[in-house]
């Protein structure tokens, strides 16, 4: 067996002595300076509890023969910068790998170019025929602003992974509302908000798509077909989808499954870029100034107080989600909640670690689910058993 280095010495003397300092040398271990071995590191941790452990003296001769703290000290540090040099370098390696890879299979400008004016041309004729309320010059307008939004979306998405193609839809309701007027503009402003989020959001959902291409030294060129190929089968599968659920259920009934409260918004925000706030419920704009002006104290104040004070503020926005998609939503969440309250107390590293893989997969499963329930729906299947909650005065 090898003989064990003055500083196992120490550090054995130190686990044996307990609480009680032994008496070898006056050199202190300094708080300040990092740990450069599991010895050290025990010696610092000794002082933090409180405990006068002291080093021997033949540890504090600086000779390189000697096996003292400070040429060991120097020694790790310059290990310690050396690595850092090199992961910078390597990290640096890796960025100039990933932008020649993407660099040198990117798209060419002229098929992107070509490509979006040949799309405008077929959306200008086809767009007015099946919505006559918006004009092609409405429609050409549209293409001709997208770009420009487009990039702002798609900049902002990538700073903060944040799609905001509603909020520019909605910009675009008022604008072509407002303009077509009160015959038609009802139905001109959604196509023209729907032509706008389409464009808006698929250049941002492309952008993260190039994103992962470049970190994954994957072909863009290879990804953008791919990505045409699955536009194409989703250009079939849609309108089917569509088809499939509105045999199926009721949509848009505010007491049926599928309520669509988008839809209904979305047309009120249509109906007052014609007639102005005039066309709102009395009262309506008030209660909304209130609203906003207490969500965003609210924010204010969970991002101003401490964590332990601010983690029992709820978020606005997630008190919102009910109120826009149905209470069934805020239960499901709330049982999520649940769970991943008691696997945390059970297990945290396993939930930090899976829980979102988890709720992925049970909305994943969850939301399949509606294609066999529509089926079974047309099919005239009705379930075995049936749930129904009402209040005291409606039960029969």
């Amino acid at each position: 067996m090898s003989a064990r280095s003055p500083l196992e010495d120490a550090a054995a003397s130190l686990v044996a002595a307990g609480p009680d300092p032994p008496a070898s040398g006056a050199f202190r271990f300094p708080t300040d300076c990092a740990a450069s071995s599991p010895l050290e590191d025990l010696l610092r941790r000794g002082r933090g509890l409180g405990r006068s452990w002291s080093l021997p003296p033949e540890l504090l001769d600086p000779s390189p023969a000697s096996s003292g703290l400070l040429p060991k000290a120097r020694a790790d540090g310059r290990r310690r910068g050396l690595g850092a040099r090199r992961r910078d370098e390597a990290r640096l390696l890796d960025e100039k790998l990933q932008t020649e890879i993407f660099l040198k299979d990117s798209i060419p400008t002229w098929l992107v170019v070509s490509g979006y004016i040949v799309l405008s041309v077929i959306s200008t004729v086809a767009v007015p025929i099946i919505f006559p309320q918006l004009k092609w010059y409405f429609v050409l307008a549209c293409y001709l602003l997208a770009p420009a939004i487009a990039f702002c979306n798609s900049y902002g998405m990538g700073l903060t992974n944040l799609n905001l193609a509603p909020t520019y839809g909605k910009i675009a309701l008022f604008v072509f509302s407002s303009l077509v007027g009160s015959d038609g503009g009802v139905i001109a402003g959604l196509a023209a908000c729907g032509i706008i989020m389409s464009i808006v959001c698929s250049a941002a959902d492309l952008m993260q798509d190039f994103k992962s291409s470049y970190l994954t030294l994957s072909s863009p060129r290879s990804l953008f077909v791919f990505q045409m190929i699955c536009v194409a089968i989703g250009c079939i599968i849609a309108p089917l989808a569509l088809w499939l659920f509105w045999t199926a259920f009721d949509i848009g009934d505010p007491d049926g499954e599928y309520k669509a409260p988008f839809a209904v918004i979305f047309r009120e925000m249509a109906i007052i870029g014609i007639e102005g706030f005039a066309a709102l419920p009395k009262h309506c704009l008030e209660i909304c100034c209130v609203f906003f002006l207490a969500a965003l104290i609210v924010s204010l104040l969970k991002d101003a107080t401490p964590s332990h004070v601010s983690s029992f503020i709820p978020i606005p926005m997630a008190m919102a989600v009910p109120f826009y998609i149905g209470a069934y939503f805020g239960v499901d969440m709330f049982m999520g909640t649940l769970i991943l309250f008691a696997w945390q107390k059970m297990n945290r590293r396993e939930a930090d670690g899976y829980a979102v893989a988890a709720a992925s997969g049970l909305i994943c499963g969850d939301r399949v689910w509606s294609i066999p329930a529509a089926v079974l729906s047309i099919l005239r299947v009705d379930p075995p058993i049936c749930m129904n909650f009402r209040p005291t005065s409606a039960s029969v």
